[in-house]
């Protein structure tokens, strides 16, 4: 198996993490902005890209504050969605930390830019 490398991304969201965190966590509001659909079956996550199924269990979980999902069919790996607020200024921003194949870095990239993109349409941030 390929080693993957972590990545860690930051985006400015105009929202609060209350808004925020229900997008991050509930299957039907992922399918909105991160993947074409989303299942949750018997504790398990089904995120649905074209025909492509991939399962990931939630592993950790903090109201307003964090996601991580593991990959189920691609052990260690995993990735996580951090909401972080600034204490002076009250900015709110989404630290995503995932797991990329070396050659398949920029893509991934783009990848989260465009969903976050989404995601902000989506809230109307």
């Amino acid at each position: 198996m390929e080693e993957k490398v972590q990545i860690h991304l930051e985006y400015i969201i105009n929202s609060s993490p209350r808004i925020l965190y229900p997008f991050i966590q509930e299957p039907n509001a992922l399918s909105q902005w991160f993947a074409d659909d989303v299942n949750f079956k018997e504790g398990i996550y089904e995120f649905i890209w074209e025909d492509e199924v991939n399962k990931a269990k939630l592993v950790t979980n903090k109201e307003n504050k964090l996601v991580r999902f593991k990959w189920i069919d691609d052990d260690p790996y995993y990735f996580e969605i951090e909401i972080i607020q600034d204490e002076l200024t009250n900015d709110v921003a989404l630290v995503i930390t995932d797991h990329v194949k070396q050659d398949n870095l920029e893509d991934r990239k783009k990848i989260w830019d465009n969903s976050i993109g989404y995601l902000q349409s989506v809230i109307g941030a």
